[in-house]
């Protein structure tokens, strides 16, 4: 009874090699390859990598931004200083403008004061009171606009105001070098000399 049932154990068996011999090749099949890890050493030089990157980065925008900034600040004193330079020349300008009408009315006011010299000397005592009144309103109007007579007489000569047309004797040393007379008075608009004193000095 024995012999007869081996061969039915020794088929059984290997039906059941057949049958698990499938499994073992699908899962070898299905299983994958396990991956290996990065090392220490890989880790940290990316992230030795990554700190560099920031660190060229930042110094890159550090660059930028004090190659902007400097910019900025020329850009503002250009235009800081073409701000001022423009006031000043509207500022020069304005108080210049009536220049060429002031020395066109100089020799209206020379004519005045020779006139009221000559009437002084007529005695015309009511025409002098009224070419007076004109002459001072006029005279008062003009300064008002900045007109200023150069003093002359007895001041030291100076050529930045001062045209000698001759020079005669100085009664005494203190008058040598100075203005003794004046031929033609000098004006002065805002400061700006605009007719020289045509005077006479002491030698």
């Amino acid at each position: 009874m024995e012999e007869e049932k081996k061969p039915e154990i020794q088929e059984d068996e290997q039906l059941n090699q057949t049958q698990q011999e499938p499994e073992t090749e699908v899962k070898s099949e299905t299983t994958a390859p396990e991956t290996e890890k990065p090392s220490e050493e890989t880790l940290s030089d990316k992230r030795h990598k990554g700190r560099r990157a920031h660190v060229k980065a930042l110094e890159e925008a550090k660059a930028k931004y004090a190659e902007l900034n400097d910019t900025y600040l020329r850009l503002y004193s250009e235009f800081d200083n073409y701000r001022k330079r423009t006031a000043k020349e509207k500022l020069e300008l304005s108080a210049t403008a009536s220049a060429a009408v002031m020395r066109d009315l100089l020799p209206v006011l020379d004519d005045f004061e020779r006139a009221l010299q000559n009437m002084e000397k007529s005695g015309n005592e009511a025409d002098l009171q009224g070419v007076t009144l004109i002459y001072n309103k006029l005279k008062t109007t003009l300064q008002k606009k900045g007109l200023e007579e150069i003093v002359a007489i007895d001041c030291d000569f100076n050529t930045d105001e001062h045209e000698a047309l001759t020079m005669i004797p100085a009664p005494d040393e203190s008058k040598k070098g100075k203005v003794l007379d004046v031929i033609q008075k000098g004006y002065k608009l805002n400061g700006t000399v605009i007719r020289f004193a045509r005077v006479v000095v002491g030698s």
